[in-house]
């Protein structure tokens, strides 16, 4: 693992092939314990190519001085992404 929250990634090689492609990553927060959304996508070895973009939310606790995974959340499509943000943003204009 890490020992600095920029240094956390997903991607994932096998054989010399990628086959988790980290696209981007935001942090949403540092600290003892950091959550990132990363952005990325699978290799489909049928296909020989990269599928659709895919996202995660992941949540990493600092022990003695590195970062471990404690939990993750897999957004399944463009639809459900698109789903969690109109719930966000309807329940952040509600607070405002």
């Amino acid at each position: 693992m890490a020992s600095d929250v920029n240094d956390l990634s997903v991607n994932y090689t096998e054989d010399g092939v990628d086959i988790v492609k980290e696209l981007d990553k935001v942090v949403l927060s540092k600290g003892a314990w950091a959550t990132l959304i990363f952005r990325y996508q699978d290799w489909d070895r049928a296909k020989q190519a990269y599928g659709p973009d895919k996202y995660t939310i992941r949540r990493y606790q600092k022990r003695n001085g590195e970062y471990i995974q404690k939990s993750k959340f897999n957004i399944s499509s463009r639809d459900q992404a698109r789903k969690i943000i109109a719930a966000l943003e309807q329940w952040i204009g509600e607070e405002e």
